[in-house]
């Protein structure tokens, strides 16, 4: 099976958090029968976060590149925004007291490309009535 990673659980992956992620979704994660991807809009966010110093890991990777390289490394491979991918975005309503840009670019792409996406962000969650095949990381 395919599944999304949100940035969240990239950045668990990618920095070595393992207690970040629940066991269950471990267990997808190392299952080699799934293919895991990540939205070309979790990488940027990642790129900026790790840019402006919110990714404390600069012993882990000297650039930003070496992030890149680490996840195709782990065979995660990064999907680029498509048309279809936009048109589910501009059809998304957005939830609630949610106006995080980077979710709603992952969860419209999520909808549009039929992939579960794995989120330890419970807003998330509010999306699943317009189709969003949610796997929660219960932290």
């Amino acid at each position: 099976m395919r599944y999304y990673l949100d940035t969240n659980v990239l950045i668990f992956i990618l920095f070595s958090e393992k207690d970040s992620i629940h066991c269950d979704i471990k267990a997808i994660l190392e299952d080699y029968a799934n293919t895991l991807l990540v939205s070309s809009t979790a990488v940027q966010e990642m790129v900026l976060l790790f840019r402006i110093g919110k990714l404390n890991y600069k012993n882990s990777y000297k650039n930003t590149n070496d992030l890149i390289e680490k996840i195709a490394e782990l065979n995660i491979e990064t999907v680029h925004f498509s048309k279809e991918n936009n048109s589910a975005y501009c059809d998304l309503q957005i939830a609630e007291n949610h106006k995080d840009m980077n979710d709603h670019l992952i969860i419209a792409q999520a909808i549009s490309d039929k992939v579960p996406v794995i989120s330890s962000d419970n807003k998330f969650k509010e999306y699943t009535i317009q189709g969003l095949n949610f796997v929660f990381n219960k932290r």
